[in-house]
């Protein structure tokens, strides 16, 4: 489920205003609730810390589990639920699995014990839908069996379709007194947070140092984030992981001069390890992405076929990438980047002042790939042009991650990764249709032809950058 919801206080004396005159409200419902909710998080709180919440809850049809990711802008909460209906006394393995990367390991305790009692009004239109939920709640929240705070709110939820509705409601309920609050959840407020961060902030960047600090931070929060999207199946989340992977490995090297820590090494490859465990999956992705358009180049193909086998291959390569970031391994990982990202020992250049130090780090990449373009031939190997859309990365990310201190980058390394991604997935993809032409004889024809037009993309992106080079 999708939650945007906007908590306003209730002052003394708030009297709801009859939300059945508001223009496109039909009519109203109403019930009371007591709820009883207790909320799980690790001993330093890394859940509450990223803005997430764990609870159990009764008094609302059948005890459930709820996981409440993080996403909040301005005055509204705009974040995703994903429950479990099940029993209080353990967490849900498919919960924790979820936690993997905020948790590392970490053991999930009940930490506080919120009691609400809840009155809520449903607006509905004429046909009877839902749109919008005016929760009134008095709250107690206890640790330990010890009463630690209490308040009173309104939380205001949209429904789907309910935009335009929910903003009158909003105006009506702060006509009538309510006010702008904190909108922290309520399981965040309940568990605390302690004075220290679990992931690292990013510094700002003055000596040159910094930039290693604000990558490994930024890549550290990346791949928490994009870990659970690849264990939700969000689309586009393998590949978001995988970048996630790449750019740290690159920076990294890009900036190893500024790094002295023996730890560096072995992160990057163990990067390298996850990235090329997700490779697979994200390649077959983009396989049947280009194999349908190829399919209508020309006179349009059936590609029912070729999709189905690709389909089963991305199937068992995505159950292959979800094993890699289930194995103690990817644990092993997740804590090494979490501790350099925390105490990354730096070289004494690192030191100087970003100004000074940056320019040639990044133009050293730049040169790296002029002289891997100026070797490129129209009749060259793959491999070679390849190794240039490494380069091509590599002096895209050092430009970007020095953009803070060297203003936004040239757009040629970009346009560069780009089109010679392209001739990368265009390769690729010929090769594969050849060989699933090998292995499948009554298909052969639908994929040579298939495997031509991909081997005319390589062609024309040879002639487009050799023309512009």
């Amino acid at each position: 489920m999708r939650e945007v919801e906007t908590k306003l206080g209730v002052p003394d004396g708030f009297v709801l205003p009859h939300l059945v005159d508001i223009a496109g409200v039909d009519r109203v419902a109403t019930r009371a609730l007591r709820l009883r909710a207790t909320y799980w998080d690790t001993e330093d709180r890394r859940l509450a810390q990223g803005g997430l919440t764990l609870r159990h809850r009764t008094g609302e049809g059948r005890p459930r589990w709820t996981l409440k990711t993080a996403s909040s802008s301005g005055a509204e909460l705009d974040r995703e639920e994903i429950t479990v209906v099940a029993a209080g006394t353990r967490v849900p393995p498919a919960l924790v699995d979820l936690l993997t990367a905020r948790l590392r390991g970490a053991e999930l305790h009940p930490l506080a014990q919120v009691r609400t009692a809840r009155s809520t009004t449903l607006v509905l239109d004429g046909d009877g839908h839902e749109l919008v939920e005016v929760v009134d709640d008095q709250v107690t929240v206890l640790r330990a069996g010890e009463l630690v705070d209490g308040w009173h709110e309104l939380e205001v939820e949209q429904r789907a379709g309910g935009a335009k509705v929910g903003k009158r409601v909003l105006a009506a309920l702060v006509d009538a007194g309510a006010t702008d609050v904190d909108q922290t959840p309520k399981g965040i407020r309940a568990v605390g947070l302690p004075s220290t961060a679990d992931l690292p902030a990013a510094p700002a960047l003055r000596a040159a140092g910094d930039l290693v600090r604000a990558s490994l931070a930024t890549g550290l929060r990346a791949v928490v984030e994009h870990d659970l999207a690849v264990r939700r199946e969000v689309p586009d989340g393998v590949h978001q992981l995988r970048v996630s992977c790449r750019r740290l490995r690159s920076d990294l090297r890009t900036f190893r001069a500024l790094v002295d820590d023996p730890r560096a090494v072995p992160l990057r490859e163990e990067l390298s390890w996850l990235a090329d465990s997700l490779g697979a999956a994200r390649d077959l992705e983009v396989q049947r992405e280009r194999l349908h358009e190829r399919a209508h180049e020309g006179d349009v193909l059936d590609v029912r076929p070729l999709d189905a086998l690709l389909a089963a291959e991305q199937h068992a390569a995505e159950a292959a990438a979800l094993e890699a970031l289930r194995s103690p391994r990817y644990l092993v990982l997740l804590q090494l980047l979490h501790d350099v990202a925390g105490s990354v020992q730096l070289s004494a250049l690192a030191e100087e002042p970003a100004r000074e130090v940056l320019p040639d780090l990044v133009h050293h990449a730049a040169r790296r790939l002029d002289r891997a373009v100026r070797r490129l031939t129209a009749d060259g190997p793959d491999a070679d042009w390849h190794r240039a859309r490494i380069k091509a990365k590599r002096a895209r990310y050092a430009a970007e991650a020095a953009a803070p201190v060297l203003g936004r980058p040239s757009k040629r390394a970009k346009r560069l990764q780009t089109e010679l991604g392209e001739h990368q997935d265009a390769s690729v993809a010929a090769a594969r249709l050849v060989l699933l032409a090998e292995a499948h004889p009554e298909l052969g024809v639908l994929a040579g032809r298939l495997a031509e037009r991909e081997r005319q993309v390589v062609r024309s992106v040879r002639q487009t950058l050799l023309a512009r080079a």
